[in-house]
């Protein structure tokens, strides 16, 4: 199955939306724009047809309506680190069987999962790998999200936006014909960044905010990770940069900021 469309693709198509809360709604596949079918009715029909005919054509899943509560508890965990026990626990399947389901979705490019980044820094680092869904709009509608403006509120928004950005670097990335080298990065007792990004001997450091207005408390992970990285081997050239929900680029002296719309620029 093929990746969604990116961001560049979109807004190829007339009347794409020019909102970022709209954008994140509707999503991506693109049967939405060239048949201008509204986004949950498309939305729900691919669902069904997913999980009843593309599910039991790779794995034997005899319940059907377990896998559907299984996907829409994985969209409750977008943006999340994976806890497979926890996963298959809360959806009432076995840890293997919730492998299983995951790496389904993983070759039909619902979901992908990002590992976690290593370095050479005597730090305990968390291991496991981060889910994130690659479709927006599907990620909306699994979790009830019925129009744009519930979405600006919602206690998911932050996760959401994540997800997309990863989403869109990923894409961006296997458009220019490479291997995407990204991963997410959090010590235990230390900073977090969303998304290491290697391009060669430069990593990109990117934090990722939902919020239009720019916050100092922003930058601290990307300042407090480049600092690891120089007292590290020097394996690195360390770009950060911060990929946040507002219109406005800056040059800052801790980050390079990008709107959501610049969100491709970092991709050399």
């Amino acid at each position: 199955m093929l990746l969604p469309p990116d961001l560049r693709e979109i807004n190829a198509f007339p009347e794409s939306p020019d909102k970022l809360f709209h954008l994140l709604w509707q999503g991506a596949y693109p049967r939405i724009y060239d048949r201008r079918i509204p986004a949950h009715q498309w939305l729900a029909d691919y669902t069904s047809i997913y999980i009843q005919r593309d599910v039991r054509q790779v794995i034997n899943v005899s319940d059907l309506q377990a896998f559907a509560g299984f996907l829409k508890l994985c969209a409750g965990r977008t943006a999340q680190e994976i806890n497979l026990s926890k996963l298959g626990s809360d959806a009432g399947v076995s840890h293997n069987t919730a492998r299983a389901w995951l790496s389904v979705m993983e070759t039909s490019n619902i979901i992908h999962r990002l590992p976690a980044w290593h370095a050479n820094i005597r730090k305990q680092i968390v291991k496991a790998p981060k889910l994130h869904f690659f479709d927006s709009g599907l990620l909306c509608y699994l979790l009830g999200i019925r129009e744009p403006d519930q979405l600006q509120l919602h206690p998911l928004r932050g996760a959401i936006f994540e997800s997309w950005v990863v989403s869109e670097i990923y894409k961006t990335i296997v458009h220019k014909g490479l291997q995407p080298r990204m991963f997410h990065y959090r010590e235990a007792r230390g900073p977090e960044i969303d998304l290491p990004v290697e391009q060669g001997q430069t990593l990109a450091a990117v934090e990722i905010k939902s919020g239009a207005t720019i916050s100092s408390d922003f930058f601290k992970n990307l300042t407090r990770f480049s600092n690891r990285m120089v007292m590290a081997d020097g394996t690195y050239t360390v770009d950060p940069y911060l990929v946040y929900g507002g219109d406005v680029s800056q040059s800052r002296s801790s980050a390079q900021v990008l709107p959501w719309q610049s969100v491709h620029r970092l991709i050399k």
